[in-house]
């Protein structure tokens, strides 16, 4: 049993924890969450014996820790080697083997044998290059020396250290960063049979809500356990917000717009009926979001509007760099399509997507894009175009340089840059302040269809919660690569599998995906070629097929509200724009009334008061029209939630 009591630790004279108490069993395994900088890395670093703790103590027994090193490896082994030799036990065995092999020693030769033995050198190299496999790297890569593998690879190179190292609790720092979705289920499959005890740092909530049993929550620089994985634990601490925080606004601006209506015809007898409807809706505004006020981010998009369909159809696409690595796809994005893809790292999905984008110019084969098209993009290393020396603001200006500093700055506080944050040089931000100023980018862009490639690499828990949220209400069309079970769940509703050089229909959800990969029931879930069905025999297809239903139904119902709600929050756009002109008037009119010279000349006062009174009359008949047009989207909106 790991405790730790009173536990207090800072950096750069910031508190992280203080007091703060737990405990970790014997083979129990833990996630450890909590926003960027509370502290997670620098636990899990005094838990190793690496830094000092500033107050309270870790009691633990004598045990082997094992934690997953962040650098990138160098050296010119074999990766193989490279992991074999991460063993120090291991390593020492080999030495005094080594030495007495120089001395010539035959009691220590043999000793030395028995340790290399005892320490399971004797199977090393295969036990590194199962691992290896299981991470995605192929016979080639597994040979390669360390220095000639990519960054992405040389991280994964650390995860197979650190699995490789014998040892009693393993502590894991998003070790699934690096992964793609099928290297993530074999971990799963790897932790489910380590016997040791686990605590994980993660943003992946599948692979949490798979991997471990209880969590631990830095909160207010306390640790706070709760019961199951990390969407029990959000459970959890969604009731307890829900408690503290009834009065909470999700939509600010809209619910100042129902306010200021509310307080206008209180008093009317006569619209009794429509104040009580917009208190309603005040209300269920109050109770929808407690995380996303918590979190002060809000990355929806806008209305992606009539737009051309198909708005990209391909035909005998050959996609690559010297080679292709693609051969003959053929791909139609129709208007509100939801569109996963899957496959391992190295099968190209990347190179489609760069290729579907423009980035990369066709081998072979014909791509139209609809020309009125607005296609957004997010880059796997997008990160890498901003300027170092831009901050934020500047990076926008440059984006929307007709744009106000005003404007620019409140949309920039949608997504987590507020005040001076908004003026921070890039450079020394991290890769998650990073990845929201693309996505602020994007926002802005009003896409039709959006094209995204990892966009959650480098997010953390509230922010991809966010994002999730905001693609899951886009009306536009999505691709989209990920290895976020959550995010492909709730945004897309059908795969396609990227493999051996060809891209297929994948005829099943995720859990039959990971069945695949498994080897289990091959007949039943296999991907179906040239966009076909792969079943229709064997395994459970009744139960496949509904959920087929399912989703094609999730997908008309999706399409069908855009389509009532479109018009409704056209006009409703168009009415708060010619509000807003008509209070600017009212206010300009103010202005100038409230100079005591400007009442010297009668005639100008009646006309401005006159003026004045008949821009009150139009924005009331505006205001009472909004009021109807609101409560139309509202019952839209409730019937769609009302199950079919």
């Amino acid at each position: 049993m790991i405790r730790l009591r009173g536990l207090g630790l800072a950096r750069g004279g910031k508190p992280l924890l203080e007091n703060a108490d737990a405990a970790i069993a014997p083979g129990e395994k833990i996630a450890l969450i909590g926003p960027n900088g509370s502290g997670k890395t620098s636990l899990l670093r005094a838990l190793a014996g690496e830094i000092v703790i500033d107050a309270g103590e870790i009691d633990r027994p004598v045990m082997r820790v094992v934690r997953l090193e962040q650098g990138l490896p160098r050296g010119d082994s074999p990766a193989w080697r490279h992991v074999v030799e991460s063993d120090p036990v291991l390593g020492a065995a080999q030495a005094a083997l080594d030495a007495a092999l120089a001395a010539d020693d035959g009691h220590a030769i043999g000793e030395a044998h028995a340790r290399i033995a005892e320490a399971g050198g004797l199977d090393a190299p295969a036990r590194a290059r199962s691992l290896l496999d299981g991470l995605g790297f192929d016979a080639a890569q597994a040979e390669a020396p360390v220095d000639t593998l990519s960054g992405g690879w040389r991280m994964r190179l650390n995860l197979a250290q650190a699995l490789f190292v014998p040892s009693d609790i393993l502590l894991l720092d998003e070790p699934t960063n690096h992964l793609d979705l099928d290297a993530i289920l074999w971990l799963e499959r790897w932790l489910a049979r380590y016997e040791g005890s686990c605590l994980i740092v993660s943003h992946d909530r599948d692979f949490l809500d798979a991997v471990v049993r209880s969590t631990l929550s830095i909160e207010d620089c306390r640790l706070v356990r709760y019961t199951g994985g990390y969407s029990a634990c959000e459970r959890q601490r969604v009731e307890r917000q829900e408690l503290a925080e009834r009065s909470f606004r999700r939509d600010s601006e809209r619910a100042a717009h129902l306010q200021r209506f509310i307080d206008r015809f209180r008093a009317k007898a006569s619209k009794a009926r429509q104040v009580q409807s917009r208190l309603k809706a005040l209300e269920r505004l109050d109770l929808a979001a407690p995380l996303r006020a918590a979190s002060g981010l809000d990355f929806r998009f806008p209305q992606a509007g009539e737009c051309p369909d198909p708005l990209m159809l391909v035909e005998d696409l050959a996609a690559g760099y010297d080679a292709a690595v693609l051969h003959d796809v053929d791909l139609a994005i129709e208007r509100g399509a939801r569109i996963g893809l899957l496959g391992r790292n190295g099968a190209g999905k990347t190179t489609l997507i760069r290729t579907l984008t423009g980035e990369l110019a066709p081998l072979a084969g014909r791509i139209q894009r609809a020309a009125s098209a607005r296609i957004g993009y997010f880059a796997q290393q997008g990160v890498e175009r901003l300027r170092a020396d831009d901050s934020p603001l500047a990076h926008m200006a440059r984006i929307a340089p007709q744009a106000r500093e005003a404007e620019l700055r409140g949309f920039l506080g949608r997504f987590g840059f507020r005040g001076e944050d908004a003026l921070r040089p890039i450079g020394p931000m991290s890769g998650g302040e990073k990845a929201r100023v693309l996505l602020a980018e994007l926002v802005h862009g009003k896409p039709q269809l959006l094209v995204l490639d990892e966009p959650t690499n480098h997010l953390d828990a509230a922010a991809r919660d966010a994002l999730t949220e905001a693609l899951a209400e886009f009306d536009g069309a999505l691709l989209l690569v990920s290895h976020d079970r959550y995010l492909l769940r709730a945004t897309v509703d059908r795969f396609l599998r990227v493999h051996d050089g060809t891209v297929d229909a994948f005829d099943g959800d995720l859990d039959d995906y990971a069945a695949w990969l498994q080897g289990r029931d091959r007949a039943s879930v296999a991907p179906a070629g040239n966009g076909a069905s792969a079943r229709d025999h064997t395994g459970e297809p009744e139960a496949r097929g509904s959920r087929r239903d399912e989703r094609r139904a999730a997908a008309e119902r999706r399409a069908r509200l855009s389509g009532e709600l479109r018009p409704l929050e056209r006009e409703l756009a168009a009415i708060e724009s010619q509000l807003a002109g008509i209070e600017a008037e009212v206010a300009a009119i103010d202005t100038v009334m409230a100079d005591p010279g400007f009442h010297a000349d009668g005639a100008r006062v009646a006309a401005s008061a006159r003026r004045r009174g008949e821009c009150r009359q139009q924005a009331e008949q505006l205001e009472l029209r909004w009021l109807e047009l609101a409560e139309d989207r509202d019952r839209i909106l409730a019937g769609a939630q009302e199950p079919d």
